[in-house]
């Protein structure tokens, strides 16, 4: 355990907790928002940093009775105590290893999540329109802001794309693993001789794009606006509202219609439109080296089968970790942090083990 980089973070942390206090730093409320977030995402490494240094002079205490005390009954409660201590020290030891492993600076950010039905014609629509609405019932369990985008519904229900964001504490830090192709097995209601189909959907989940990240030229963008369409192309509204952005040197194109006003449609489209490009810029840069940067429990591309969700079965197997969850309907109601849970601890173990090679 490296002990000056401990001792730097701590002097680090004393410094922000003086520095917050200041009347010209209150007064900034930006700058001050900033050092507190700073200041309190220290806090977990110093506290086990403080338990480390108190644990291991207690280590010593014990270790120093054991070679001056003569008497048997304390000679046996410096044994036990040291023995404890030594289990405590380990502990503490592999919580701070995890602590002081690189965080991904988008982890605190609200998510864009993008959702398109797959191969599989109609059912994997109507797939991709269940996963919509798995996603949204998770964040309103956990009390988030689901704000729609843009969708393209079908005229049996189902979706073929649907774009929306969440917002809340720490989402991309849970929902980032979700990217990939999921992938259904059931017998659709129109199969009349009771085969079992196989269908995917894709998800995407991008980190919200702050302005200071992405920049865009308007000279790059061409902006076309048309009457938003209901399922089946019927028209719910009749003036031309709906805004398709294409970014002309990627090719990449966002669109919404979710709002009357076309101004908030401009709005949430260019939300859309950074966080794609912010990803995109980012896969480039992470390509040149992906193979050190590829997270272990996927890559987060769409064409990755991450998940199998079995109806016949019950059953719900994520690839990447092996996992199986055996109550397909609760995980469809949105009861998903177990499996949430695993992959983020899957991942910080394999983190973990390649910093120590």
């Amino acid at each position: 355990m490296n002990t000056e980089k401990l001792k730097s973070v701590k002097e680090k942390y004393e410094a922000l907790g003086a520095q917050i206090i200041q009347p010209e730093v209150i007064a900034d409320n930006k700058e001050w928002t900033r050092l507190v977030k700073e200041h309190s995402s220290l806090e977990p490494i110093v506290s086990a940093y403080d338990r480390l240094v108190k644990t291991q002079s207690d280590i010593d205490g014990a270790l120093e009775m054991l070679k001056n005390e003569r008497e048997p009954e304390m000679l046996e409660l410096a044994k036990e105590e040291l023995e404890e201590k030594k289990a405590e020290l380990e502990k503490v030891t592999e919580e701070l290893k995890i602590l002081l492993l690189p965080t991904d600076p988008n982890d605190e950010k609200n998510v864009i999540v993008e959702i398109r039905g797959g191969a599989g014609g109609e059912e994997a629509n109507l797939f991709a329109a269940e996963l919509v609405r798995m996603y949204k019932m998770w964040a309103a369990a956990h009390r988030m802001k689901v704000e729609d985008i843009d969708v393209n519904e079908t005229e049996l229900g189902g979706i073929k794309e649907a774009v929306f964001q969440i917002s809340g504490e720490s989402v991309y830090r849970v929902l980032k693993y979700e990217s990939g192709a999921h992938r259904v097995q059931r017998v659709p209601e129109t199969e009349t001789q009771g085969r079992i189909h196989t269908s995917t959907a894709t998800v995407a989940v991008l980190p919200e794009a702050e302005d200071v990240v992405v920049e865009i030229n308007e000279k790059d963008l061409k902006i076309d606006t048309y009457r938003s369409g209901g399922a089946g192309g019927q028209h719910v509204n009749k003036t031309d509202s709906a805004v398709r952005m294409t970014h002309l040197p990627t090719g990449i194109v966002v669109q919404c219609q979710d709002e009357r006003s076309q101004i908030k449609n401009r709005e949430k489209a260019m939300r859309v439109l950074k966080s794609k490009l912010n990803d995109y810029y980012r896969s480039q840069a992470d390509a040149e080296y992906s193979e050190n940067r590829r997270m272990q429990v996927g890559t987060g591309d769409r064409s990755e089968r991450i998940r199998t969700y079995n109806f016949p079965q019950g059953r719900v197997t994520d690839h990447r970790i092996g996992m199986t969850i055996y109550s397909i309907g609760t995980f469809m109601d949105g009861n998903i942090d177990e499996m949430l849970e695993a992959l983020r601890l899957a991942d910080q173990t394999a983190k973990l083990e390649s910093s120590q090679e």
